[in-house]
């Protein structure tokens, strides 16, 4: 790998880490208002993404076939099945203290808090692997690479924060926290490994494993932070939170792409 797929594969992780360093800035938790804008932002940041960085790149890999609609949504619709199997089946609890997955097992509630941003990560990593293997062999530019890489980093400021802040309120320190925030974001390279190594290998599966990474972004968007930003008052603030992000994403990936 060159340096710069190096950097693109890790400038995720840096923003994620620098959202959870706020837990040693922030003294208090998370303002309410400030937690539904930052839950719209990665909303749309995660819709612009899955639109102009993974689905229309699938869509198009094909020219005047059936397989340019069929392919994408097949993906599509197995990367919304694989994040509801692992919502499923992997303990958890949201922001709102609502716990989801197995129940009975003997996890903490801190460690339960980790796994429920884990599981918000894994497919940003599968986006960004997926378009770093696109990238290697030659079917996306590097520029689109970026923009992608860039878009997750700068929703993931806002997630790292999410994770870090109740974590301390929760009783751990701050240091301890911030580790936990920043375990929370190693997923990502590591599922952004995993793409590469199968979409690389086998090639023609690059539409299908785009298609997927972005059926698993909009699942998280849809079932996770779009229900949490709308809950209680001033949800209006998510809603423009939503739309900030998404036109960033957007510019972005079409400034570079």
């Amino acid at each position: 790998m060159s340096w710069f797929i190096i950097l693109c594969l890790l400038i995720p992780l840096f923003g994620t880490t620098l959202g959870s360093a706020m837990v040693f800035i922030l003294k208090d938790k998370i303002n309410p208002k400030l937690q539904k804008i930052l839950l719209g932002f990665a909303s749309g940041v995660m819709i612009a993404a899955s639109i102009w960085s993974l689905l229309e790149p699938a869509i198009e890999s094909y020219e005047n076939s059936y397989k340019q609609w069929l392919i994408p949504a097949l993906g599509f619709l197995a990367g919304m099945a694989f994040l509801y199997l692992i919502d499923v089946i992997v303990p958890h609890i949201h922001i709102d203290k609502q716990e989801e997955g197995l129940k009975g097992t003997k996890l903490s509630n801190k460690f339960k808090m980790m796994l429920a941003v884990t599981i918000h990560n894994i497919p940003e990593g599968l986006a960004v692997g997926v378009i770093i293997a696109g990238a290697i062999n030659k079917n996306i530019s590097n520029e689109a690479m970026l923009a992608l890489s860039l878009g997750i980093a700068i929703q993931n400021f806002p997630e790292g924060a999410i994770i870090s802040m109740p974590l301390k309120e929760e009783g751990l320190s701050k240091f301890k926290a911030f580790l936990y925030g920043f375990l929370s974001g190693v997923v990502e390279p590591i599922a952004s490994l995993l793409a590469i190594a199968l979409t690389i290998f086998v090639s023609t599966i690059l539409p299908f494993t785009l298609a997927f990474a972005a059926g698993a972004m909009i699942y998280v968007v849809v079932e996770e932070l779009i229900p949490e930003g709308n809950e209680g008052p001033h949800s209006n603030l998510a809603t423009i939170g939503l739309a900030l992000g998404f036109v960033i994403m957007m510019s972005l990936d079409i400034a570079l792409g």
